[in-house]
């Protein structure tokens, strides 16, 4: 439910810190040329010492994973160099100045490194050279999503099955089987406007589940409402699907006719690119009777898949 309680009423009518490994050495290929040895995933034996690796290549003032350029003081203490522009170019451990000391040896550590993806839990079992995991983690189809419920700051965290479930559960949205929808949005007094004033309806289409938003939001001095659908999935998936808005009366009509937007994607990202149906309140107004009393919008749509 949006915060504060009932604003609206609604008839249908239709990233993790590292995690230890198992890690040891892997024997370099015989060639004809020198080739660095590689610390990757093989055997069991090394752990506590590749661990002790993994936790020198920590920077100690933000706890993240250090990349060149790695930086260290005088007397070999190390940071990231995002934490050395923070501290002033001083040493958070001995205070001398930081100067422009490189930790190549660090950095060479870092180089011969494999470690898996972080999100090894949820499925991914690649390994990547130190340098190309925190990359390949940002795009990795295993990551969790955030759960689309903006309106509560929820934090739960989860593959689509999860946070269908939760969505159901906790947040108590209702859940539509179908591709089309016939959507009636009241609210009793129009002349507010607040943000995050939303409401979210979950449908199962194609064996896929879509999130349609309605919001009553400001752009600039102006309230609007919106309309806009968001897809429970990757972005590649998104774009095989299009969708259509209408809204009106008396001989009048808004459409709209998007691609829905991956909840990768943050609710207020799509809101805030004004990526949907907009409706200013005084069409809103005028759709709903003329009054000015009571806000009665009927929203349609439909959810296609493209060939």
């Amino acid at each position: 439910m949006a915060p504060g309680g009932g604003a609206f009423r609604e008839d249908v009518d239709s990233l993790p810190k590292a995690t230890n490994y198992d890690i040891a050495i892997v024997k370099a290929e015989k060639s004809s040329s020198s080739v660095k040895p590689k610390i990757g995933l093989s055997e069991k034996h090394g752990i506590s010492s590749m661990n002790g690796v993994h936790e020198l290549l920590q920077c100690p003032v933000c706890g993240s994973s250090m990349y060149p350029p790695i930086h260290q003081c005088p007397n070999g203490h190390t940071l990231c160099a995002n934490c050395k522009v923070r501290v002033h170019n001083s040493c958070p451990t001995c205070r001398f100045d930081l100067g422009d000391i490189r930790c190549l040896a660090l950095e060479r550590v870092a180089e011969s490194l494999e470690l898996p993806c972080q999100y090894q839990g949820l499925g991914c079992h690649d390994i990547f050279p130190y340098y190309s995991k925190l990359k390949h983690e940002q795009n990795c189809r295993f990551r969790p999503y955030n759960c689309p419920y903006a309106g509560s700051e929820c934090s739960i965290t989860g593959d689509i099955p999860t946070l269908v479930a939760h969505l159901k559960d906790e947040h108590k949205v209702d859940m539509h089987d179908g591709c089309t929808f016939n959507h009636r949005y009241v609210k009793s007094n129009p002349h507010e406007v607040e943000n995050a004033t939303w409401m979210l309806t979950v449908f199962n289409c194609y064996g896929k589940q879509f999130c349609l938003h309605f919001e009553a939001f400001q752009i600039g001095m102006a309230p609007v409402y919106m309309a806009f659908l968001r897809f429970m999935g990757e972005d590649s998936e998104a774009r095989k699907y299009s969708y259509a808005l209408e809204v009106g009366g008396y001989g009048r009509k808004l459409t709209w006719q998007g691609v829905p937007r991956s909840i990768r994607d943050s609710h207020k990202k799509v809101r805030d690119s004004q990526d949907g149906l907009i409706i200013p309140r005084a069409l809103a107004l005028f759709f709903s009777g003329g009054d000015g009393q009571e806000l009665k919008l009927r929203v349609t749509g439909r959810i296609w898949k493209e060939l």
